[in-house]
């Protein structure tokens, strides 16, 4: 019983052995992983910052066609005024 027992043991701790991977080579997977994530969040970032300033600007530039058209309205009904006198 004691061989089967120290058997046991010795089968176990080489399973052990053979599933703990080297430490250094899971570092680097998990620096590298971290990387890419970094990389990923950074591109991420800067497309919302583009898309934030481009929504941005085509605002201005729709709020600066309609003050264009509230000066022509006006300029239409300045005319207009005089016209129907």
């Amino acid at each position: 019983m004691k061989k089967i027992a120290v058997v046991t043991v010795a089968v176990l701790a080489l399973g052990l052995a053979a599933c703990n991977k080297n430490t250094a080579e899971n570092n680097a997977a998990n620096e590298t992983a971290v990387e890419n994530n970094a990389a990923n969040d950074t591109n991420v970032a800067a497309e919302n910052a583009t898309t934030a300033a481009d929504n941005a600007l085509n605002a201005a530039g729709n709020d600066v066609n309609a003050a264009g058209n509230a000066v022509e309205n006006a300029s239409n009904a300045v005319a207009n005024a005089s016209t129907n006198k």
